[in-house]
Formats: C-alpha cells, structure tokens, sequence
C-alpha cells in the first residue's frame, strides 16, 4: 500500500510499453526524464539516478555495461525479492532503458547466492520477452540490441556494495575499489558501468511513461516518489510495503499493527534504531535513512541483546580489506560483552563511541562506514536501559 495515493511499483505495466515510448527520445532525453524525476537510488545510498546514467553516458568509450544489483544481503530486507519473484519483468525492462540511454547492449544481474532458486524465474522472463522482441537483437525492429545474462553470487554481504559487486562479477574476491574511478567511468572490466537496485529499475518504465512531473506529485521536497519498506519484527502485519516517501514512522506501526514498541531499526541492520521519541520522524533521505528495511521491537526486548546480535554480524561479514572495520566491528562487539558481563565502565563506553565514530570516516567503503550506525544509535537511544542492568550498574559504581 502507499499511503493516501495510488501506488505504483504494485499497480500493472504493460511490457513493451516504456520501452516504445523511450524509442520516440533520444537517449539525452531519457535521461533528462530521469534526471528530472528526481529519482534516487533504492538500495540505501540514494545517489541520484539520472546523474548515474548521465555520468555513464558521456564516459568515453564504446563497450557499457547495466548491472541490476540483486543481491540484497541485508539482515530484515526482502522487498527485492518480492520484485523478483512476481515482477521480473519489470526490473529488465528498467535494465533495457538505462542500457538505451547510456549506450550500452549488454546488462547482468548480479543474484544473491541465497536467491540462486529465483534464477528460473528470471530466466523466463528474459526468454518471453525475447520472443516479443523487447530484449535481444533490435528490439522492437529499430537499432537497438540490449541482453541480459544473470551472475550467481557467493553469499558476500560486501559485494552489496557496488564496486566489490564488480570484483566479484570479474572472479575476483569480494572486495571495495578505492574511488575515483568510479563505475560510471571504468566499472566491469575497466569500461563505463551502472550499477543500480533491482527497485529503483522498476521504477524506471513508470517514469517514462507517466512523466517526470506524475513522480514528483509523490514524496517530500527532497524525497520524491514512493519507496518499497520490508517489514518485520513484533508486528501484526509483517511483510513488504509500498509507501510514500515522508511517511512517519508512527504511521509505519499503525498500518502494520505494531503494539507496546520500545523502538524500530530503520535501514537494516547498517541503519539506525530510534526510540518512541522519534516516532514522528518521516522516512525520507532528509530525515530518517530510507533504506529499504523495518525490524520492529516491542518493550519486551533487550536493546543489547539486539545490538549484539548485530555487531555479530558484521564482525561475521567485514571483508577484513581496512582496518577500521574489521578490527573495529571486532572491538566493538568487545565492548558489547563487556557491558553484558557488568565491566563496562563509562569512560570505556566513550572509547568506543569514539571508535566507532572513527570508523564511521576512515572505513574504505560505505558498508564500512555504516557497520557502527546500530552501535551509535542504540547507546545513545538506550543507554538508561543498558546502565541500568544490574551488573553494569554495580561496575560503573565500583
């Protein structure tokens, strides 16, 4: 659902028809369209969409590359599986007008290791809409030829990220590239390449048939549009929601019936968990990060129980490349333990808000830099509850 309006990646489309439409512009006009949209990325970082394309256009060369990032690896996201699975369609046609806009003729899915069994059902779309000539050797009869192939991951969270996406689509192991370049000008074997969401393709083909102005009615001043919110945790309703961008976060727990919560993690595991006090934040890049995914707790749960669960995980997944994160996730979870085992003392409880801090700025790629959002915002949202535990209160007043 999206809030008072109509929605639009769940409303139908009808194949071919974005694409027919795209044939009667010339590439600089496309992306024009999407440029003015104001369409940003969906994956988390929100970079905009049409700067992406246009960036890759005029990068010299005559081999470009469209890469759909589907490998949605973060704890409590599933929304680009849902994409996947009932609207594969969708996300290639939105690969094939990104490919018709920055010249490219060859795109790839980059599939989650843990998704391999969606593979069929992207292999199905791509042979039907070949055989309507909407992929493959010129499409629709003109001068335009765009395939699609699909690479399996290796179960990487980093590869998320869009450059140690790239290393891995080239054998390599899953590692960030330092930037610049970026892959707009040397991306999947050195050549100019867009990397985009699975969702934010999907939204491409409503955009250029409805206009740039129809998205704009949608979303705040900064935030334009709608945006797919998976949802989870002590909900009555859990599941993947379409809703306006602006929406506040109260409003996110009335639709799915959340009851008695004590907090909500907004982004995933690399977001940021706010307490009933920011309960009328909106979700939109100005405000609270729009990433994709909503673990919800009630007050039954305990907040460093949740923390360190979290800090498990990237100390499970930093790819160990710079120092700030691996040991820095590593020290952190440390630190966790520590305030468990009632021997965390104040004063060491601000060494780690400063490492982590510091990690937050020296980490050489985003999913670096994040990997300490839950840490920040849980301490500082919680800490009366995580001084108050017992053992912790007794190490504090020794």
């Amino acid at each position: 659902m999206i809030g008072k309006k109509k929605k639009i990646l769940f409303s139908p489309l009808e194949p071919g028809k974005s694409l027919k439409k795209a044939m009667d512009y010339t590439p600089k006009e496309v992306i024009a369209h999407i440029k003015n949209s104001k369409l940003r990325g969906c994956g988390g970082a929100g970079f905009p969409t049409g700067l992406k394309w246009e960036l890759a256009f005029n990068a010299p060369g005559t081999q470009k590359y469209i890469v759909c990032n589907a490998d949605e690896g973060e704890p409590g996201t599933f929304k680009d599986r849902l994409l996947i699975t009932d609207h594969p369609k969708k996300i290639i046609e939105g690969m094939c007008l990104a490919g018709y806009a920055v010249g490219a003729c060859e795109g790839i899915i980059y599939l989650r290791a843990e998704y391999r069994y969606l593979r069929p059902n992207l292999i199905q779309a791509i042979e039907e809409l070949k055989t309507d000539s909407l992929l493959g050797e010129n499409i629709l009869g003109k001068n335009f030829s765009f395939n699609v192939n699909i690479h399996l991951g290796a179960g990487a969270y980093v590869c998320g990220e869009e450059t140690a996406l790239l290393e891995s689509l080239e054998g390599k192991r899953g590692e960030a590239r330092n930037k610049p370049p970026f892959p707009t000008e040397q991306g999947y074997l050195n050549c100019p390449t867009v990397v985009n969401n699975v969702e934010t393709l999907c939204y491409v083909p409503y955009i250029i048939i409805n206009g740039a102005d129809w998205f704009k009615e949608f979303g705040t001043m900064e935030s334009k549009g709608s945006k797919l919110f998976s949802i989870s945790g002590d909900v009555k309703k859990p599941g993947v929601y379409e809703l306006e961008m602006g929406t506040k976060v109260q409003e996110v727990l009335d639709i799915v019936q959340a009851d008695n919560t004590k907090a909500v993690q907004v982004g995933g595991a690399s977001g940021i968990c706010i307490a009933e006090k920011d309960f009328d934040q909106p979700l939109a890049f100005e405000s609270l990060p729009p990433g994709g995914s909503i673990i919800v707790f009630n007050k039954s749960r305990d907040m460093l129980h949740v923390l360190r669960n979290f800090m498990e995980f990237f100390v499970e997944e930093s790819c160990g490349q710079c120092t700030p994160c691996r040991d820095g996730t590593f020290r952190l979870l440390e630190g966790i333990k520590l305030m468990e085992d009632g021997r965390c003392s104040i004063h060491y409880l601000k060494v780690l808000r400063e490492l982590a801090q510091t990690m937050q700025i020296a980490s050489k790629c985003g999913l670096g830099q994040l990997a300490p959002n839950s840490f920040l915002s849980i301490v500082d949202n919680f800490k009366g509850e995580i001084l108050a535990r017992d053992r912790v209160a007794d190490s504090v007043r020794a």
